[in-house]
């Protein structure tokens, strides 16, 4: 319950005009802080659904690739440069941004995850920094401005922000597949 009450209150301090203003106003804040705290937000409220509806959970998502993939999808979705600006400029994609993020991504995120094996967490991981990789080139390399509420500096700052993520990822995945984790188990 604790963490529910946890995941409440930043999901309600993120929705706090000033505070949503102010995380929207810097690209780089908007898409690396923002948007993973709104899905932490659910991850942390996402016990309580468990708890709640736990045939729910094992019906749908028995094996953690179903919620995974609902996650992905969202994730996917929020990472168009395109979604992300509209968010600024029309109320409702800022209102879904609100709910599909912590209430579809956080909460199959944290239901999926202990249930994938370490094969499928690696393999989202590599799809994360695919991902990033993708995404940094396409911010940093486009000449033009792909979103309008931006400027090009901050575009530059988040494909940076990208690439950077997308190392550490790499860095992260070499270190698991060189250490022998039976030392630890």
């Amino acid at each position: 319950m604790k963490q529910f009450i946890y995941g409440l209150l930043l999901y309600i301090t993120l929705m706090i005009p000033p505070v949503a203003h102010f995380l929207e106003s810097i690209m780089i804040v908007h898409m690396h802080m923002q948007m993973p705290l709104l899905v932490f937000s659910g991850f942390l409220m996402a016990r309580l659904f468990q708890i709640k509806f736990p045939r729910f959970f094992e019906k749908w998502n028995g094996n953690g690739i179903p919620g995974i993939m609902l996650f992905l999808i969202v994730a996917v979705y929020w990472t168009i440069p395109k979604t992300m600006d509209e968010t600024l400029t029309i109320q409702s994609a800022e209102i879904f941004k609100f709910i599909s993020l912590p209430f579809i991504g956080g909460i199959s995120l944290r239901d999926s995850w202990k249930k994938l094996s370490v094969m499928g967490k690696n393999t989202v991981i590599i799809i994360f920094t695919v991902k990033y990789f993708g995404m940094g080139l396409l911010y940093i390399e486009t000449p033009v401005q792909l979103c309008n509420n931006y400027l090009i500096i901050d575009q530059l700052t988040l494909g940076w922000g990208f690439l950077t993520t997308a190392i550490c990822l790499v860095i992260y995945l070499i270190y698991t597949a060189v250490i022998d984790r039976s030392k630890y188990e």
